[in-house]
């Protein structure tokens, strides 16, 4: 099954559009599963989330686990989001990817952030990074993804955000990931400049689906987007029940059939 799983993710790379919605516990990816998605990724955030605890506070053997559960839960690849790969060298980074390969993962990403030191990695470290976690890939059938932080920590030059997926590319990256990009201009020449598949999020200001398809976007991400829109969705229905004392909100719930056929 796992061979499988990565023989399609590795497919689905090669030309068109996907989306890759991310779920947060074994429950969602089985219901995103059920509803259509192809490929699934995990989310750093909605899973430190599961815990109470907020992004980057997840242990290595946590995501380990949750990965695992992941892919015996469902039948379609699952992505994940190995932060900047749970290790302070590159050595570290390869075993990383080794514990998440045995987990069942049919691609991963690997960022450039640092939050020991609360900056980005120095281009050719952040490449050292890359290329460790790229031999373990390539022994395993995996897709590797280089994420550029830069747009999420504040620093908006275009120019420096492409070279470092350039470098994460030559690497060994066979997918390249810049999130926080929201102008559609600026994503066609990441698209054009890399050469590479490219995976964007997809954010409330930034382009639609068919858009970044029409600009050559491989493959469009949620992040933590569902998580949080099902936690904003219980926090909603709570205040409604804590303050009217009413229950319309189950008017809004899964239907039983939805679940039984998900979970079934």
């Amino acid at each position: 099954m796992t061979t499988d799983a990565r023989r399609t993710f590795r497919a689905l790379h090669e030309s068109g559009t996907f989306l890759l919605p991310n779920p947060w516990d074994v429950g969602s990816a089985k219901l995103l599963e059920h509803v259509g998605a192809v490929a699934l990724a995990t989310t750093s955030s909605g899973f430190a989330a599961t815990f109470g605890r907020k992004d980057q506070e997840v242990t290595r053997e946590e995501l380990v686990a949750h990965v695992a559960a992941l892919t015996a839960a469902v039948t379609v690849p699952v992505n994940v989001d190995a932060e900047s790969g749970y290790a302070a060298d590159p050595a570290g980074v390869a075993e990383t990817v080794s514990l998440l390969a045995d987990a069942g993962a049919s691609g991963l990403s690997i960022e450039d952030y640092d939050p020991d030191n609360g900056a980005l990695y120095p281009l050719d470290a952040a490449a050292e990074r890359i290329a460790a976690a790229a031999e373990v890939c390539v022994k395993h059938g995996i897709v590797l993804t280089g994420r550029a932080e830069n747009h999420l920590y504040g620093v908006t030059d275009l120019g420096d955000t492409i070279a470092r997926l350039n470098a994460y590319r030559d690497a060994g990256a066979g997918c390249v990931y810049a999130p926080g990009l929201t102008d559609l201009a600026d994503i066609a020449r990441v698209v054009d400049e890399t050469g590479a598949p490219v995976n964007v999020l997809a954010l409330p200001k930034g382009p639609s689906v068919p858009e970044l398809a029409g600009a050559g976007v491989r493959r469009v991400s949620t992040g933590g987007a569902l998580a949080w829109a099902a936690y904003g969705a219980l926090v909603t229905a709570a205040r409604e029940l804590l303050d009217a004392g009413t229950s319309t909100y189950l008017t809004r719930a899964l239907p039983r059939d939805l679940r039984d056929a998900a979970f079934g």
